[in-house]
């Protein structure tokens, strides 16, 4: 079969997917604002949810469709590109300064869950009992923000976490309610059926190469579903704005891990290749420790050789990834 259809659908259900995601997000975030939802609220909820509906749409139908590999190298690969290509090629344009907050607190907790969700995958198997407890998780963590943030409201000169800065940023201004249940409408469409091609793309282009579907979610399907959190995290950083890129990158990754693996799951165990727990979970887990690392020994900055590293470690890995997945 030619490879054209299918990277066709690739490169166009990616395009749609972020596309229609933004659109989703705001019309939901829209609606709330005029049902009288705060910004914090509605970013820590609406948005943050919302800008994760990419990945979890796809996992969800590489999962029901009966290609869990495409679903886990999803969310690992989607946290890989992350911190690696995102903060890497951010922090190489201008060196990032993370706050007290992000290091002693959202930074141990991503790298707690990584570690919570590796002992979870250990048996090859994500069933309904663990997505249940990531989901759980994430319902802590969620709730843990949005009383830190209104706690912080509610102090002179206090500061909500990053992570619900970076959300509540992202929330429009008032738009009319019939426009907004328009664009919320058309996103959610759109994002089915962007989704679907997608998942459709991305499998056959791994028979054609004769590669597993995991390698296509690891590469080509998280790179495109992490080019959003690029941009958002090169613009955040431009504004002198580290806090809010940094933010942006951990609760995106923190929600690859609670929500995108967990969700599938329950509809349908994902079993999970033995190379996941050799090669990418180690790869993911070893950079969320290296960021912390970094953060720590450098007065919590990360510098231009810093992102040098990260990006030199991402095109290595995926060298190693082709090379592994060579028939």
């Amino acid at each position: 079969m030619s490879l054209a259809l299918p990277l066709l659908a690739v490169i166009g259900g990616l395009i749609v997917l972020v596309w229609s995601a933004d659109r989703f997000v705001f019309g939901a975030s829209a609606l709330a604002r005029n049902l009288g939802v705060t910004p914090l609220l509605i970013g820590l909820t609406v948005v943050a949810f919302g800008t994760s509906a990419p990945e979890v749409l796809v996992s969800i139908l590489a999962s029901v469709q009966g290609n869990p590999g495409l679903a886990v190298g999803n969310a690992l690969g989607s946290n890989i590109a992350n911190i690696a290509l995102v903060l890497g090629a951010t922090a190489l344009i201008l060196p990032l300064t993370i706050s007290h907050g992000l290091v002693w607190r959202e930074l141990p907790i991503l790298l707690g869950a990584s570690v919570v969700v590796l002992l979870l995958l250990l048996d090859g198997v994500l069933g309904r009992i663990e997505g249940i407890f990531l989901l759980a998780g994430l319902a802590a963590f969620t709730t843990w923000v949005i009383l830190a943030g209104r706690r912080a409201q509610q102090t002179a000169g206090g500061t909500p976490p990053e992570f619900a800065q970076a959300q509540a940023a992202a929330v429009p201004e008032a738009t009319p309610i019939r426009p907004a249940l328009a664009w919320l409408g058309a996103g959610l469409l759109l994002l089915l059926g962007s989704s679907q091609a997608l998942v459709w793309g991305a499998v056959e282009i791994a028979e054609a190469l004769g590669v597993s579907d995991l390698v296509i979610g690891l590469s080509i399907v998280a790179i495109g579903t992490s080019l959003p959190e690029l941009a958002t995290s090169v613009a955040a950083a431009l504004r002198r704005e580290a806090g809010l890129a940094i933010g942006n990158v951990i609760g995106s990754n923190l929600f690859n891990l609670l929500a995108v693996l967990a969700i599938p799951g329950l509809l349908a165990p994902l079993t999970v290749e033995p190379a996941v727990l050799t090669r990418d979970y180690p790869m993911m887990l070893g950079l969320t420790a290296l960021l912390f690392l970094l953060a720590l020994s450098s007065g919590r900055r990360i510098r231009r050789w810093h992102g040098a590293l990260l990006l030199a470690l991402f095109a290595g890995y995926l060298v190693y990834l082709a090379f592994t997945a060579t028939p």
